[in-house]
């Protein structure tokens, strides 16, 4: 399996040798499990308190190129501190087959923070409206003074201090290049392949694609629009473009525009990064094929198997799933579920983390207390054009302060317990084919199946010892909590293979 390492240190006490540190241990972690490591992501004093790390959000994008399978980290705590960022970029890996692994623990996390995690990135997809509604809130602040939000800002601009958009003398010339090679007829395929081969990035670190470049080529922000959501504000960002290429561009790329593709649903296979081949412990994939009458099927295919390198059966998608939901929905009784509301919402609100609030609440107070003492000044006589000009610059770093502690405050997530409970029983008592429900109860409860073509092992959140699944208590999930159950649920490979 093909796996990269995610390293990061803080500062002050924690040094580069921190680091080595970790990567020692990484690799011999990865040597004596028959991991090959084909990549590194290092940050050097960044804080886990949040997610918006360099390594971390382009090592986040680069699982989009599946070249890799898993991250490796030294301890859970190198990956990120706050439990809802971790559950949510926990997700985005999952999505691209991407699974998180710790050398130092012998478990993913403890017991309790396996269902913190499992229901927090389950209860977010039901809570993004609001949550987005408070994140918006400070936004929308900053939007008014045409700030950057935090998104990356794209090729050919940095941001300053003061969130203000500049253009980057070093990739804004890119910009100008491509622009000017597609008006002159180079098609994406040939601006792609000069890019690339001069090895120029994209502004998240990546290959230029033919996606990347339709961006950029679409995008109105460099003629001088500030977007944000569906606002476009024109003359308030520094022009890349003029209009007149950017006219004729658009042109050429509408008339280049082939018709859409015949829309097809995309399949979601919700085992991703947790079924294994029980013959070689390799990951089991998302496979589809089409029948002779143009029937689509969809099976789970070990990645060995698909090398002819396994004997593992397909097995298919449908029973899989309804088998293993079936086995862990028996798992939301009314006992567990009033233990595990309790046991989430108690390390919830112990992780809490503020520090972030409390310095921009700290700096809005400095702010506060620095106009006042300006206006006393202005009381006694002191030069009035001057403190003004200060009083009006010290208002404006307050506003975009109460932009930041707007957005801040939105991601602080802590759910209570009568909020978990009722989330619990909708999955137990929801359809039992509801997309929606089938991921919770997966995520919550089910850290690996392990699949052979007549049985398969599960392997619960929180425990490695077997036993039986029935009306378990959360007691028993924490301790003794893998089960043997024998399925007949294996077909032979599909025709037309098509990897999912």
């Amino acid at each position: 399996m093909n796996i990269v390492i995610y390293a990061r240190y803080s500062s002050h006490s924690q040094t580069e040798q921190s680091i080595e540190g970790q990567l020692e241990t990484c690799y011999e972690y990865a040597k004596n499990n028959g991991y090959v490591v084909i990549g590194e992501y290092i940050d050097r004093a960044q804080s886990g308190t949040t997610d918006n790390r360099t390594e971390f959000q382009r090592m986040i994008a680069d699982s989009d190129k599946h070249t890799f399978e898993a991250v490796l980290v030294y301890q859970l705590d190198r990956f990120a501190r706050n439990r809802y960022d971790s559950a949510i970029n926990k997700q985005k890996l999952k999505k691209n087959g991407v699974r998180v692994i710790s050398a130092r623990e012998n478990i993913s996390d403890d017991a309790s923070g396996i269902l913190v995690e499992g229901v927090l990135e389950s209860m977010a997809e039901y809570y993004s409206a609001e949550l987005s509604q408070k994140i918006r809130r400070g936004m929308n602040i900053n939007a008014e003074k045409h700030l950057s939000n935090g998104s990356n800002p794209g090729l050919g601009y940095v941001v300053d201090e003061d969130r203000r958009f500049h253009i980057d003398p070093e990739t804004a010339p890119v910009v100008r290049e491509i622009f000017e090679m597609y008006a002159s007829g180079k098609t994406v395929t040939e601006i792609n392949q000069y890019l690339n081969d001069k090895q120029i990035k994209t502004s998240h670190g990546n290959e230029f694609n033919k996606n990347s470049l339709h961006r950029i080529l679409r995008n109105k922000r460099y003629i001088g629009y500030y977007i944000y959501r569906d606002t476009e504000v024109p003359d308030a960002m520094p022009r890349i473009i003029d209009d007149e290429l950017f006219n004729r561009v658009q042109r050429i790329l509408d008339r280049n525009k082939k018709a859409p593709a015949r829309a097809r649903a995309k399949e979601e296979y919700i085992l991703t990064t947790k079924l294994f081949c029980g013959y070689c412990r390799e990951m089991m994939v998302g496979y589809s094929g089409t029948s002779k009458t143009g029937n689509m099927y969809h099976y789970y295919i070990c990645k060995n198997a698909r090398k002819k390198q396994c004997t593992k059966k397909v097995v298919n998608k449908q029973a899989i799933e309804d088998r293993v939901v079936s086995e862990c929905r028996e798992l939301l009784t009314d006992s567990n579920i009033k233990k595990i509301a309790q046991a989430v919402a108690a390390a919830c609100k112990s992780d809490y983390n503020n520090s972030e609030v409390k310095r921009i609440k700290a700096l809005i107070k400095e702010t506060d207390e620095a106009i006042e003492n300006l206006w006393k000044a202005l009381e006694h006589g002191q030069a009035v054009d001057m403190i003004t000009e200060r009083i009006d610059k010290r208002k404006q770093e307050k506003e975009e302060l109460q932009g930041q502690l707007a957005i801040e405050t939105g991601k602080q997530v802590i759910f209570t317990a009568p909020q978990i409970e009722a989330f619990l029983y909708s999955l137990k008592n929801g359809k039992v084919d509801d997309e929606h429900n089938r991921k919770g109860i997966i995520n919550i409860f089910l850290r690996a199946i392990y699949l052979w073509d007549d049985k398969l092992t599960l392997i619960l959140n929180g425990g490695d010892k077997p036993i039986t699944i029935d009306d378990v208590l959360l007691d028993e999930i924490e301790t003794d909590n893998k089960a043997f159950v024998s399925s007949s649920m294996v077909a032979e490979v599909p025709p037309n293979q098509k990897p999912a």
